[in-house]
């Protein structure tokens, strides 16, 4: 007979990779209780309900990515000047430690991040906020001070357009680098696909704006 802290885990990796794999709306915990093969009431029992089982799943991930990005953030504000790559840059060592922390960990919790957003999750984002807000404010801090000249809405864009070009890349990682080397002769792993991606996004979202670019060029539309 499994213990409690055994049937609890099984359900965790079940619920992780069903989330991963349909998203949150088209998983249901009777689908999470036979994959886990336990039943129902372990489930209510253990996490109560399904906003508090993803939590628990994507908590998993953000306990292990959250403090590591913060120290390297922290670090990172000590310069008296960055560039938007540089933030990027912060990232990659805590987004490659989750692969240690769990088999393909990078991959499964930027497919889970994607899954919360496109699942329109509110309480999922409303719960990451909250939980950590003092790193998101550490980066939020380090992204206005790598553009000053952008405004509070672009950013917003930008950002959000950032988000799911992450996404979309290290959810597909596994046909990309089978491209990759079918196409280019190059074996990639997640560390040379982060490489290729943070000049890509900080280069989006440092890109001049329409106001900047009338000010360089003297030119009003």
């Amino acid at each position: 007979m499994a213990s409690k802290g055994e049937t609890k885990s099984k359900i965790l990796d079940a619920a992780e990779q069903l989330f991963a794999e349909y998203g949150f709306n088209d998983t249901s915990l009777r689908t999470i209780t036979g994959k886990a093969g336990v039943n129902l009431a372990s489930v209510n029992y253990h996490y109560g309900d399904k906003k508090t089982l993803v939590r628990a799943v994507l908590s998993r991930y953000l306990e292990e990515f959250m403090p590591r990005l913060k120290g390297e953030l922290e670090q990172l504000l000590t310069q008296p000047s960055f560039t938007m790559e540089d933030v990027f840059a912060c990232m990659k060592r805590p987004l490659l430690e989750l692969n240690e922390f769990r088999p393909h960990g990078a991959t499964i919790f930027m497919q889970l991040i994607g899954r919360g957003y496109t699942d329109v999750q509110g309480h999922l984002r409303w719960f990451i906020t909250t939980r950590y807000d003092e790193v998101l404010s550490d980066f939020t801090t380090a992204v206005c001070r790598a553009n000053p000249d952008l405004d509070v809405e672009t950013l917003f864009w930008r950002l959000h357009f950032t988000l799911g070009t992450c996404v979309f890349t290290m959810a597909s990682s596994v046909a990309l680098k089978d491209i990759a080397e079918s196409d280019f002769g190059k074996n990639v792993n997640t560390e040379s696909l982060i490489n290729y991606l943070v000049p890509y996004l900080a280069a989006g979202v440092a890109a001049p704006t329409e106001t900047t670019l009338s000010l360089v060029t003297g030119t009003n539309n």
